[in-house]
């Protein structure tokens, strides 16, 4: 039992205990007795809770055995089996994690996936007089991020190109700089391929000396397709491009000549045009029109705000065109300060690149970072859920109340633990141990999002337990995230942060969780956890 001494004022000290051993919460100790004998679980009773419990209907008794040998060094272990607090420490073990680790197929064409995608990758904060740096381009592929963007102009000479934000006091960083970055750390993370996209303000001299640049670096690694623009229909898929990395802007032959030969002209952008394996362009002409079909497959970037706008008339034509078409979807022009909108906007209605501040820590950077985590081994693409896939009976994103409760979820918040090695002993209250409480909700279709529900503040206690329950209701679960935080109560309202994580709603394993927490960066807390419970409910409430 650890203690904790906080003063008070300057004469004298309070002492706290800090509760370990008999925090077990009465429901586990009711599991435990019902699937052990005399106080001592074996390797086969186990086994049993595994399935019967837990759901794990793929577990083997070798599995049990590696949980056994997994608890063998806290000499909480008896050789016939585990007793209460050794079944207790795996419970709240790394190896029962909340979530189950599934790879998707990859061989889908590209625009049935999601996309992790970063907005002005090179900037280290603000939009406005922030640095250009390839470090957060570094930490974003570290992240999985498949996504990277960069914004080039000519430089003060005009006889090169430099990545800014133009309009801007953000200072430059140098292309080359940009690009050999993306080529040493691309695939550190993930294999899947890395998509550069270009916002393009060069002339086709520059353009030509950036081609050269391009295919200098990259060498193989570069994907060029071998069709002509007018005849690719569609995407090839994450798995063919393993390795690679492509270029996505818009087509230089929209753009004005300068003042040079024909011959040279067409030689420069013909240099270009050939490094680029997704044409992009803004929408033009009626909604209608840039919606249609045009035979070749292309990307299309908007704003949140223009496809807010776009969605009311028109949602089951964008899911119906980013079938077969990337749709990029970036933060308005007013999140001067880099931060982020609701990433919902744009996978509800099928946008595979949702692009978003890297550097704007908060709620909707938890949910992005929640989707590509837990997703698909953490590989930065996440494949489309089937409803957004049917070309028959297209999905309708501004529908959803009158589709039916496919199920519900049922969330158990037993108790957490890990802050007092996490924190220091101050860092919540100067005079006594943190009062902790829970939030809750769902994200998701709008149908199925939830404000977030809590539960009681526990006082002074560094292990609190609460055993209380919620459940949600859900229409669409395939677009579903459980977001979880931990706040430390504050009389003020201003609450202290004590971490969060986000949950995909169709990996979160039914049982009893260890569920890890995350700091405001999304960094992993090295001890910091949740003891939950989670079970699968049909609209009729009989388990599943």
């Amino acid at each position: 039992m650890m203690k904790g001494q906080f003063r008070v004022c300057f004469c004298f000290r309070r002492k706290f205990k800090v509760k370990a051993g008999d925090q077990v919460p009465e429901e586990i100790k009711g599991v435990f007795e019902k699937y052990s004998t005399n106080g001592t679980m074996s390797v086969e009773e186990l086994h049993k809770f595994m399935v019967g419990y837990q759901g794990e209907n793929g577990a083997t008794k070798e599995d049990a055995q590696n949980i056994y040998d997994s608890v063998k060094h806290l000499r909480l272990f008896y050789r016939r089996g585990l007793h209460l607090d050794a079944f207790f420490r795996y419970l709240l073990g790394d190896i029962n994690g909340p979530l189950r680790m599934e790879k998707q197929d990859m061989n889908a064409p590209l625009a049935h996936y999601f996309l992790y995608t970063g907005h002005n990758s090179y900037l280290t904060g603000n939009q406005i007089t922030s640095d250009s740096s390839i470090q957060p381009i570094i930490s974003a592929l570290q992240k999985s991020v498949r996504v990277i963007e960069l914004d080039l102009w000519p430089n003060s000479r005009s006889d090169d190109a430099e990545v800014r934000h133009g309009g801007t006091l953000t200072a430059p960083v140098a292309l080359r700089d940009c690009l050999e970055a993306i080529k040493k750390y691309a695939f550190e993370a993930s294999e899947y391929p890395v998509v550069i996209t270009f916002e393009d303000h060069l002339d086709s001299r520059l353009q030509a000396k950036v081609a050269k640049m391009v295919k200098e670096i990259f060498g193989d690694m570069l994907y060029c397709p071998d069709l002509i623009y007018t005849e690719q229909t569609r995407f090839p898929s994450p798995e063919t491009l393993k390795g690679k990395v492509m270029i996505s802007t818009k087509p230089p032959e929209y753009r004005e000549r300068v003042d040079i030969s024909d011959e040279e002209f067409d030689e420069d952008l013909t240099d270009y045009r050939n490094l680029i394996a997704i044409h992009a362009g803004k929408p033009k002409g009626s909604v209608e029109h840039w919606l249609a079909s045009q035979g070749r497959v292309r990307r299309v970037s908007l704003s949140e705000q223009e496809l807010e706008n776009v969605s009311v008339d028109h949602g089951t034509d964008i899911v119906r065109f980013t079938q077969n078409n990337l749709l990029r979807v970036y933060p308005k022009g007013a999140r001067l300060d880099s931060s982020n909108y609701d990433p919902m906007i744009g996978w509800t209605h099928g946008a595979q690149m949702v692009a978003f501040n890297m550097q704007g820590h908060g709620k909707y950077l938890w949910i992005m970072e929640g989707m590509f985590r837990g997703n698909n081994e953490g590989c930065g693409y996440v494949k489309k859920p089937d409803i957004l896939l049917d070309d028959v009976d297209v999905f309708d994103p501004s529908a959803t109340h009158s589709l039916p409760v496919k199920q519900a979820l049922k969330v158990m918040v037993y108790m957490g633990e890990g802050w007092h090695s996490d924190f220091g002993g101050t860092d919540f209250d100067l005079y006594s141990p943190p009062d902790f409480f829970v939030k809750v909700g769902i994200t998701g279709v709008a149908a199925d999002s939830t404000r977030m529900r809590r539960t009681k503040a526990i006082e002074d206690q560094w292990i609190p337990v609460w055993n209380e329950e919620f459940r949600f209701e859900l229409r669409v679960p395939e677009l579903a995230l459980l977001r979880i935080e931990v706040m430390e109560y504050d009389t003020s309202g201003k609450h202290d942060f004590g971490g969060q994580t986000c949950l995909p709603v169709s990996l979160i394993k039914p049982g009893i969780r260890a569920v890890p927490l995350y700091t405001r960066e999304g960094q992993l807390y090295p001890s910091v956890r949740l003891l939950m419970a989670f079970h699968f409910v049909r609209p009729d409430s009989i388990f599943y």
